[in-house]
């Protein structure tokens, strides 16, 4: 690659100070992370030593924590955001005074983004970590003479493992990829817990608005929308459920919300979150069914759920109320309010999942990353994290939170493995 390489390429240096203290805050409330790393650092080596990683993720503190430890086990790390409004100038300002070479900005174009990736490709890494198979499908589609170099990478993302599985299918995807979306210790808890309470505190705050009493519409009832689901119960609203997975719908009904396709739902929802990671979900048809005031958010990775073009379309009107919130009013006067652009609502909105949540996740990518450099057994193409890696995980989880496990007895495993019990 001959692209030359930047240190790094930040909005303003002089927020550093200020990152760091949010770094710091985010710190305290790893001990999964913390805990790995002075395991790796025991015996006084470096195992990521030699080794690059770039890493394209959403840039805020507890990304910056996996990042700082990533650096000193050894590698030297590269970084771009993820997505522009998730992007937090004083994190980008801090790691680069930790001597991570990180390009981002908040609120890039399309071309910074692209342009950003790329200056972080330029540091020829051979282990990625990725949000959102961005990168990966960026190096297959113009950086193919890095590929030799990556020894693999991880996909933390249900999005990125949905575009990544279509590559391997069609025996495009030529490294490895671990699916850390598909590990137990992410999609239970980050997917669940982390995306249900980070969507409401996103809307709550961007809003000022109640959920108690109001019809909550949830597209897509996989594990975050089951997440996003429960919250919007738990906050009171009535809550009804839109899929396209016969299981699914009956799993919602069976918990208790009701079951709509989107046209019905447009007519008696008042907050719509889409949580499916595909195209064109709420769209001409549906805005024009909507009430006067709706919320429009957006869980799923990409702008392209709630479609604006449509949105575009139907608007004689359009201006910001409320940082944000882009109200759409249409010909006969009906307002509907899409929150942070379309993007990601709980990043381009929020402060992203609780730390002790990215904790976890976080600890899974990093393990993952160094299962790859340490020279793991990997075929090219998309594969499951190894079970003792997941396990790992959950079991320094467990043990930061003082919690003690029940241990089987010699007769329970004799009885466990005797077809003759």
């Amino acid at each position: 690659m001959d692209q030359k390489r930047e240190e790094y390429s930040v909005a303003d240096i002089n927020l550093a100070r200020e990152g760091k203290a949010r770094i710091d805050w985010a710190w305290q409330y790893m001990p999964v992370i913390r805990l790995i790393r002075e395991k790796e650092l025991a015996g006084g080596q470096k195992p990521l030593a030699g080794h690059t990683v770039a890493a394209c993720l959403h840039l805020e503190a507890k990304t910056a924590c996996l990042l700082k430890v990533l650096k000193d086990l050894g590698a030297t790390v590269s970084a771009a955001g993820s997505n522009p409004l998730s992007t937090q100038d004083p994190i980008c300002a801090a790691l680069a005074e930790y001597g991570v070479h990180v390009f981002s900005k908040h609120g890039m174009n399309a071309g910074e983004y692209e342009e950003n990736l790329c200056k972080m490709l330029a540091w020829a890494p051979d282990v990625l970590i990725d949000d959102g198979a961005d990168t990966v499908a960026l190096i297959h589609e113009k950086f193919r003479g890095l590929i030799p170099g990556i020894r693999g990478g991880c996909e933390e993302t249900t999005t990125g493992i949905k575009r990544l599985r279509a590559m391997d299918s069609e025996g495009l995807l030529e490294f490895p990829m671990l699916a850390v979306n598909d590990a137990l210790s992410k999609y239970l808890f980050d997917n669940r817990y982390g995306t249900g309470q980070s969507v409401w505190d996103a809307i709550m705050r961007t809003t000022n608005c109640t959920v108690a009493g109001r019809t909550v519409v949830v597209i897509g009832y996989g594990w975050c929308g089951k997440g996003v689901a429960k919250r919007a119960e738990g906050l009171g609203a009535s809550v009804v459920v839109a899929e396209i997975n016969a299981h699914r719908a009956l799993e919602a009904h069976m918990d208790g919300y009701r079951v709509m396709d989107i046209a019905q739902a447009s007519e008696v929802g008042e907050i719509f979150i889409t949580v499916t990671g595909n195209t064109q979900v709420i769209r001409r048809e549906h805005f024009e069914r909507m009430k006067d005031g709706v919320l429009l958010a957006n869980a799923g990775h990409f702008d392209v759920e709630v479609y604006i073009p449509h949105l575009k379309e139907i608007s004689s009107r359009i201006y910001d109320s409320r940082d944000n919130v882009r109200t759409y009013e249409t010909a006969d006067g009906r307002r509907l309010h899409l929150l942070g652009e379309g993007r990601l609502v709980n990043l381009a909105a929020g402060d992203g999942h609780p730390i002790e949540i990215m904790d976890t996740s976080f600890a899974t990518q990093l393990l993952s990353a160094l299962y790859i450099a340490k020279g793991g057994e990997l075929k090219k193409g998309l594969q499951q994290v190894p079970a003792a890696i997941d396990d790992l995980v959950a079991g320094c989880k467990v043990e930061s939170l003082g919690l003690k496990l029940e241990r089987l007895t010699p007769e329970q495993e004799k009885y466990l493995n005797d077809w003759r019990a």
